[in-house]
């Protein structure tokens, strides 16, 4: 399993994964409010935004069920700067 946020290196495996989301979320208050959820064959994306204005999105590869890559594109200053 690989995590991509386009602002960081990859992440590899679960757990780095959700140690990095622990971090990435203890630095600021956020609220994902979901846009749009679309799906192509194996591909899911994720439109999102939060009350504050960061919006982004997120492209995930399924196999079998389980999400095996996932890319995020976001505004890490905005993110910052909240």
């Amino acid at each position: 399993m690989i995590n991509h946020q386009v602002t960081n290196e990859p992440v590899i495996g679960k757990t780095a994964i959700r140690d990095m989301f622990d971090r990435e979320f203890k630095e600021a208050d956020m609220n994902c409010i979901i846009e749009n959820i679309f799906e192509d064959n194996d591909w899911g994306i994720l439109e999102w935004k939060d009350p504050l204005g960061l919006r982004g999105c997120g492209f995930f590869h399924i196999n079998y069920g389980n999400i095996k890559f996932q890319r995020g594109y976001w505004d890490k200053l905005s993110f910052l700067r909240q």
